[in-house]
Order: C-alpha cells, then sequence, then structure tokens
C-alpha cells in the first residue's frame, strides 16, 4: 500500500479545493448577476467573460517569472488575497446597490489575476513537498481538488444566485477563498537559493528557451495549444446548436455538460492507477486521443441528434484529457530544473489563452457557415494535435525521465 502524502501536501490540496471552488462559485454567478440585475445583453455578457478569462493569457507569464523569484507559497497566498479583496469589493457594491457592469468586468478581471498567479504556482510548489516516486499520486490529488470543484462549483453557484441572491454567492466565494489563504499558511517551502539579480526579460527568455528547445515539453505544449483552440471551438458553439439541432431543453443543455465534470473527476480518481499500469508515454497519449474520438462523437450529431451522444462527447473530452494534465504535469516536474518550474507552469498555462481564440473562430465559422461546420473543423484541429503528439519521442516514453539535474 502506497505511502501517505505528506500533511503539507494535504494542505496544499485542501486549499486548492477552496480556491478552485471560490474561482468557480464567482465564475458563475458573476453573469447571472450581470444579466438578472444589471440587464447585459449577449454582447455585454461576452466582454464581462473576456474580463474573466483575459488574464490567463497576459499575466500567467509575470506570475511565472515572479514565481521562481520568490516564495511561492508567499505569492500564492498574496494572489488569494487579492482575490478575496475582489469578491469583497464586489459583495460590498451589491449590498450598496452601486454594482454595475464596467466594475463586475474590473473587479473580475482582478480576480482572475489572483486565480492566475496561484494557479500558476501551486504545481511549482507540488515537487518540494512530495518525493518524486508520489509526483503522480499527488498531482492526481491536485487535479481531484480542481475538478471536483468544476463540476459542483457552476451548478452551486447558480443554485445560489437563484436561491438567495448574488451577495450570498459572492459572500460564500469569499469565505472558500479566505480558508485557501488560511490553510496556505501551514505550509513550510524549503529555502531556494536566492537568485542573482536580473532582468524580468532574461528571465522569461531563459524559461521559453527551456520549454521551447525541451525534445519532450515543445510537443506537449503545442499539443495543448491546439487542444485547447479545438475544443472552444465547440464551446463556442454548443449551447445554441444543443437548443436548436438536438432539442435539448435548458436542463438538458446543462446535464449533457455536466459530463464533462463527471469525465474529468473520474480520470483524477484513476489517474494514478493508470500511471502505474501504464507506459508514461502512452498514459500521455490517451488525452489526445480520447479528444479526437470524443470529437468524432459530437461531429456523430450533425446525422444522429441525440443529447446522450454529446454527453459522451463531453464525457470523453473530460475523463481522457485529465489523464494528460497528470502526466505531463509530472513530467514537466521532473525533467524541469527546480530554478525554472514557475516559468514553465506559466508557459504551459499560456496555453490555456488558446481558449478565446477557438470561441472567436466558432463564432466566425458558426456565423457564416453554421454550428456543424464548426464542429467538422474541430474534429480536423483535434486529429491536428493528436498527430503532433504521436509523431513526437512522447508516446515512447517507457517512464519518467532521469531528474533534471542530470540532464
Amino acid at each position: 500500500m502506497s505511502a501517505r502524502l505528506p500533511a503539507m501536501f494535504q494542505r496544499l490540496v485542501w486549499s486548492n479545493l477552496a480556491a478552485q471552488s471560490a474561482e468557480q462559485l464567482a465564475l458563475a454567478a458573476a453573469p447571472i448577476v450581470a444579466v438578472l440585475a444589471l440587464g447585459a445583453g449577449e454582447a455585454a455578457a461576452g466582454i464581462l467573460q473576456a474580463a474573466q478569462t483575459l488574464p490567463f493569457l497576459i499575466m500567467s507569464i509575470p506570475a511565472g517569472v515572479l514565481a521562481d523569484r520568490m516564495s511561492r507559497v508567499r505569492l500564492m497566498a498574496g494572489a488569494e488575497t487579492l482575490r478575496v479583496l475582489s469578491l469583497l469589493a464586489v459583495l460590498a457594491l451589491i449590498v450598496s446597490g452601486t454594482l454595475n457592469l464596467p466594475l463586475l468586468a474590473v473587479l473580475g478581471f482582478i480576480a482572475a489575476t489572483g486565480t492566475v498567479a496561484y494557479s500558476v504556482t501551486a504545481p511549482a510548489v507540488v515537487p518540494a513537498l512530495v518525493a518524486p516516486e508520489a509526483l503522480p499520486r499527488a498531482n492526481g490529488r491536485i487535479e481531484l481538488a480542481r475538478t471536483s470543484a468544476f463540476a459542483a462549483g457552476p451548478a452551486l453557484g447558480g443554485a445560489l444566485v437563484g436561491w438567495i441572491g448574488g451577495a450570498p454567492a459572492f459572500a460564500i466565494a469569499a469565505a472558500f477563498s479566505a480558508g485557501a489563504v488560511a490553510l496556505l499558511f501551514g505550509i513550510a517551502e524549503p529555502q531556494r537559493s536566492p537568485k542573482p539579480p536580473q532582468h524580468p526579460l532574461h528571465d522569461l527568455r531563459e524559461g521559453a528557451a527551456f520549454v521551447f528547445g525541451h525534445p519532450l515539453l515543445r510537443p506537449i505544449f503545442v499539443t495543448q495549444f491546439i487542444f485547447n483552440t479545438a475544443l472552444f471551438v465547440i464551446q463556442g458553439i454548443y449551447v445554441p446548436y444543443a437548443i436548436h439541432a438536438l432539442g435539448l431543453s435548458a436542463a438538458g443543455v446543462g446535464l449533457t455538460l455536466a459530463a464533462l465534470g463527471v469525465g474529468m473527476v473520474l480520470g483524477a480518481l484513476v489517474s494514478a492507477r493508470v500511471m502505474r499500469a501504464l507506459p508514461l508515454g502512452t498514459v500521455i497519449a490517451i488525452g489526445p486521443v480520447c479528444g479526437v474520438v470524443a470529437a468524432l462523437v459530437m461531429a456523430l450529431t450533425i446525422w444522429l441528434p441525440f443529447g446522450a451522444l454529446a454527453a459522451l462527447s463531453f464525457f470523453l473530452m473530460g475523463a481522457g484529457p485529465i489523464l494528460w494534465v497528470v502526466s505531463t504535469t509530472t513530467l514537466r516536474q521532473t525533467v524541469t530544473p527546480e530554478e525554472l518550474l514557475g516559468r514553465a507552469s506559466a508557459i504551459n498555462s499560456v496555453a490555456y489563452g488558446a481558449r478565446p481564440l477557438g470561441a472567436a473562430i466558432g463564432a466566425l465559422i458558426g456565423g457564416v457557415f453554421g454550428a456543424e461546420a464548426c464542429l467538422i473543423v474541430a474534429a480536423a484541429g483535434f486529429l491536428l494535435q493528436a498527430g503532433i503528439i504521436l509523431w513526437s519521442p512522447v508516446p515512447r516514453l517507457a517512464d519518467v525521465p532521469g531528474a533534471a539535474a542530470t540532464l
């Protein structure tokens, strides 16, 4: 039986669960408040969504540079405190009746900046708290916390706003976020050697040169970027497609989308066991290949318009790619020198910046050629990302390579 993970790592897991729950609650509550309380239309709701996701594109790299220059636990605590303050500001504006859309968007951007800094830094802390051989299990535990919040948070956020209003929803999110900060104070991060002063651009070039020059990390980044683009081509048009082409009700749309979270949780639960049973390269390849199958199943709904097929597609899109996240995170933590972990994690997070790009592509193609064309284009994108990773050296890995110091 495997040894118990260290107590300080367990605190990190619980902090991560609290932080992710706060994020998902706020992300769900903000657009509902915007529509119901502030009268936002489609364009305003789109701007709000952009404000809440833009930090993933523009703040990941600065956060990674900071993570390699200062105490990572302290950076996470500061980032989460920033989110607490932004959520409390929204709460105060709702209670005082002075909330408006520009303020909600600005505070959403500030909260998301805290989210990015926390999310970029957390994977860089894990190798300092657990032994190398425990990394797959530790990363699986982190992903289980994240995916549990991802699966439950949106539904809970919507229910809270509907039942008791926006103010209590943001109050609960702020309480979760404050709990995440409190849990971090019990983590004693090992001391790192101080870095000599140098220009931030030098730090950035150093991190980018390592990731994009590494024969394993480079194809992983490219694959992930294309995967996220193709996924959000589907996500951008799915709701109107599901209602008009598949004949689903609002509840039916919610159920099919919930299958994504269910798949993510299941994948996180079995990830460590799968990584023990299969070669590392095979586990990494499962995610992209599963993405192809999921995209083809979704495309099949063009001819067989059944909601069950859409739900199966989203389930596969959650279960397989979570194995990718756990296995590639373990690989990146192992092959990256300790002093570059923050920047390597940040560059990986930049791949999530492809999501607005995918949504924009979906909107353009869907507006001109229809949602069915988007599903075909997305399937082509998934085939491309699978081809890139399968032609790389990654699938031939039998196990995690030697530690970065030996490279």
